[in-house]
């Protein structure tokens, strides 16, 4: 098969056909990866949504796939790390399309920990660390937020970093940190209380002090494993502090350069929620024919279409952005704003057409409804998005 047939057949929703982008190793790539995802994961996501567990063991042949570091992925780029934005939209999406708990991980390991690297750090510690995270070697994560400071993180951090000659001790905690418990590196936020800098240390796991508290009972991502961080005494050596972190203006930087990645991951949410329902209707059968042959479900069926397509267009518009390197906070704001927002239509549209068998996870339908949730909030809330939408519209900020 060719590569427009080969796309055809891994997504039938993109009818604007924004994945004719990809070249053939990107979709190469991006088969074999729906392969694993197909045969090694998607059979045991309902089991790890029940116990709350990660299938990490099933996880390693998605990193074996290199979809970080394929050789090939490099052939014309300029940067010796970056994949194609459209290679990445869509390595997020066809993960988000399976289930989103797995793109969320993939997220935090490629685009928040990695980004935080490249942003942020010297060249020497970009050498030492990026090999070890693009092969999935090391595993990395994101600890900015706190038990009491989530979006007002900029002005209310309360970890601090304060120096010991050639070191650092780092007090306090961390919360809703997205694979720290299995991470061996995570970049870690903090403030110097003698001049309020922001800075950000690569700390290790096994470093003493720290702790990770695993979070449960969530009714999103439950695959995720969100962890609470202690940080107490923890001694970081200067070397391991990223230099070119010095504010919140910096962190604020890796937070719009990712927001991207949340909106490939909403697209993808989409598309799998319409999969599910599609699966669904075409299999139940109610008054003598199948669910999918009534006007009604048709009606809701092409809103989530209409919504997967809307989806997919904005992440491609934020691709197109990034490649030309005219990408801004605001058009990062509004995808992930209004992709969010759409996609908790999506899922309970899904939802209404499985009736109450949409509310388990045998429908899978369930799964994507739960995790809308999470989506909706995380990197940067809806309101937190819309507020930055209305100060460019209005020239007022309106945060506090």
């Amino acid at each position: 098969m060719d590569k427009q047939q080969i796309l055809s057949d891994l997504y039938p929703e993109d009818v604007y056909g924004f994945s004719q982008k990809l070249t053939e190793i990107e979709v190469e790539l991006l088969s074999k990866l729906r392969q694993v995802l197909e045969d090694q994961i998607a059979p045991t996501l309902k089991q790890h949504w029940k116990e709350e567990t990660f299938p990490f063991e099933a996880f390693k042949a998605v990193g074996d796939l290199g979809l970080m570091n394929h050789p090939d992925l490099f052939k014309e780029s300029q940067h010796p790390y970056k994949v194609s934005e459209y290679f990445n939209l869509f390595r997020y999406y066809e993960l988000a399309r399976t289930d989103m708990s797995l793109a969320t991980f993939m997220t935090v390991h490629a685009g928040l920990g990695f980004t935080t690297l490249l942003q942020g750090g010297s060249q020497e510690q970009i050498d030492y660390f990026a090999p070890k995270f693009t092969s999935f070697e090391w595993q990395t994560c994101f600890a900015l937020t706190e038990p009491d400071h989530g979006s007002d993180i900029a002005g209310g951090m309360a970890t601090t970093a304060v120096r010991d000659g050639d070191n650092w001790l780092l007090n306090g905690e961390k919360r809703w940190i997205g694979g720290a418990g299995s991470a061996d590196f995570i970049p870690t936020f903090a403030r110097n209380p003698e001049n309020n800098d922001i800075l950000c240390f690569m700390v290790s796991t096994a470093t003493e002090g720290l702790t990770v508290e695993k979070i449960d009972g969530k009714i999103a991502l439950r695959l995720v494993q969100n962890g609470h961080i202690h940080l107490k005494n923890v001694q970081v050596a200067e070397a391991f502090r990223l230099p070119k972190i010095q504010s919140f203006r910096d962190v604020s930087r890796i937070l719009y350069a990712t927001r991207a990645d949340v909106s490939h991951i909403t697209a993808g949410g989409h598309a799998g929620a319409l999969r599910a329902a599609l699966k669904y209707t075409g299999q139940r059968e109610q008054f003598g024919k199948k669910v999918s042959q009534f006007q009604i479900t048709q009606e809701k069926l092409a809103r989530m279409q209409a919504n997967a397509a809307t989806g997919l267009s904005l992440s491609y518009r934020l691709a197109e952005l990034q490649t030309e390197g005219k990408y801004a906070e605001v058009p990062a704001s509004i995808a992930k704003m209004q992709n969010a927002r759409l996609l908790r239509e999506t899922v309970a549209l899904g939802r209404e057409i499985c009736g109450g068998n949409g509310i388990t996870v045998d429908t899978e339908v369930a799964r994507y409804f739960g995790d809308a949730e999470a989506i909706y909030s995380y990197e940067g809330t809806h309101e937190v998005n819309s507020l930055i939408i209305g100060r460019y519209l209005t020239g007022f900020s309106a945060f506090v």
